[in-house]
């Protein structure tokens, strides 16, 4: 079925209202599934972590639950098998589209699936929105902040325990996780990063094109799905990788990391597939390849679109089969590595030039996850300053940065990205040297010399 057309539904079978539970730490994504369901004539609730969930559900009995891949209080696999457990009639709806219990089937199922899907469309919204800054983070001192804490997994009495640190949960409905206690929570600072409850710790900032990064991440860092990132150069997209690593079940094994644009050509086949001894000249010894060495974790594919086309058609074999052959060597060796590729190019209008096979493509574009440009969410700017200045205040006295110098970043059009932002105030305060305030001077030194 088409995800854009709206299922059929008899107007007996719409007399009665059904009801859905919406969980998610993602503000967006229940407000977005509330709007499309209540259109179909659905009665939803929603609960922003699984505690919540629970006590809705015992209260309401919903027909069909919609789970987002990350929850911030409980283990989503733990709480996915004890709700169906304990709930066996309520129908789950995992946020990839899978399907369990014994609830609506038929037109009611196509409902739940065409609702998702249009959610999932018009995440792209999220891309062009652009909220104004808040007004209590005072330009002439910026302070960082800390990321949301991951779930630890849950205990014997995982429900109790996390309605016991929800006091709320037992009594009324959460509609945030912002409001869950008042209790001190275990960051950094009191303040809390507005809306950015599921922002995954390696990326900064409270934009909701970045927020719409972790989610994907989330989304899909559990499976084996090939991804394929694309942005502009220095917008984080090796981040993205590492994240999507360090959140999946591969994370006790490799994460083998290689640039396709950084080899020579000559030696980029044997760098990705290894080869035997005396397979070419200076070839003294056998070597295994850079596939070879990410076998049950993942393998990182950095500028993509770089890669020659000759090899191109070897890496789709891998792909398509999980089998590589060394150079040199007649033997086939069987790897299961999880692939993630990344470039700058726009690798669908490239595949219609003849610059990049469309069958590799489609292969390693099975979920796609964009990064986007510093100038798309320049309201993060002084999240990240105060990020880069912190890190580097491990290794020299601590930074400010003053109004004047607040000024010329903003309005610089950042080219290199996040990347340059870091290298500029890198420059600009070995310049200032012992004083405490980076100023407009060592601002225009730090950009100058891009």
């Amino acid at each position: 079925m088409d995800p854009c057309t709206i299922p059929f539904v008899s107007n007996a079978a719409r007399m009665k209202p059904r009801t859905a539970l919406v969980v998610s730490a993602d503000s967006n994504f229940r407000n977005r599934l509330d709007e499309i369901l209540t259109g179909l004539r659905w009665q939803v609730h929603s609960a922003a972590g699984g505690a919540d969930a629970w006590t809705q559900a015992e209260a309401t009995l919903p027909e069909a639950v919609i789970v987002d891949s990350w929850l911030p209080d409980l283990s989503c696999v733990e709480f996915l098998k004890e709700f169906q457990s304990s709930f066996p009639e309520v129908a789950l709806l995992s946020a990839d589209g899978a399907l369990s219990g014994e609830g609506p089937r038929g037109p009611h199922r196509q409902e739940l699936l065409y609702a998702l899907r249009r959610s999932q469309e018009t995440d792209s919204a999220a891309w062009n929105t652009m909220p104004v800054l808040p007004a209590d983070i005072p330009a002439t001192r910026i302070t960082s902040h800390a990321g949301c804490r991951l779930s630890n997994g849950c205990s014997t009495r995982w429900v109790t325990d996390a309605i016991m640190k929800n006091p709320r949960a037992g009594n009324a409905p959460v509609t945030d996780t912002a409001s869950v206690s008042n209790q001190k929570q275990p960051y950094a600072e009191e303040r809390k990063p507005l809306g950015a409850e599921g922002r995954l710790p390696e990326f900064v900032g409270e934009a909701p094109c970045m927020l719409e990064v972790s989610r994907r991440i989330r989304l899909v860092a559990t499976r084996s799905t090939p991804v394929l990132i694309e942005g502009p150069t220095g917008s984080g997209k090796e981040l993205v990788a590492e994240a999507l690593h360090r959140l999946s079940t591969r994370n006790r094994k490799a994460f083998v990391a290689i640039n396709c644009a950084a080899i020579p050509e000559a030696l980029l086949e044997a760098e990705l597939f290894g080869h035997t001894r005396g397979a070419f000249t200076g070839a003294v010894q056998g070597r295994v390849g850079r596939i070879e060495a990410a076998d049950g974790g993942t393998l990182f594919l950095d500028e993509i679109g770089e890669m020659p086309l000759s090899l191109q058609a070897k890496l789709l074999r891998f792909v398509e089969s999980g089998e590589l052959q060394r150079v040199g060597d007649n033997e086939t060796v069987k790897v299961d590595a999880r692939i993630v590729a990344a470039t700058h190019q726009p690798l669908s209008q490239n595949t219609q030039t003849g610059a990049f096979r469309p069958d590799l493509y489609y292969r390693l574009a099975v979920f796609l996850i964009r990064t986007p440009a510093l100038s798309d969410h320049l309201e993060d700017l002084p999240y990240l300053i105060a990020h880069f200045l912190e890190q580097m205040g491990r290794e020299m006295p601590l930074k400010q940065v003053d109004s004047t110098a607040i000024a010329k970043l903003s309005a610089h059009p950042w080219p290199g990205n996040v990347r340059e932002l870091e290298h500029v105030l890198e420059r600009a305060a070995i310049l200032a040297g012992e004083a405490p305030v980076l100023t407009a001077r060592e601002i225009d030194f730090g950009l100058a010399i891009n």
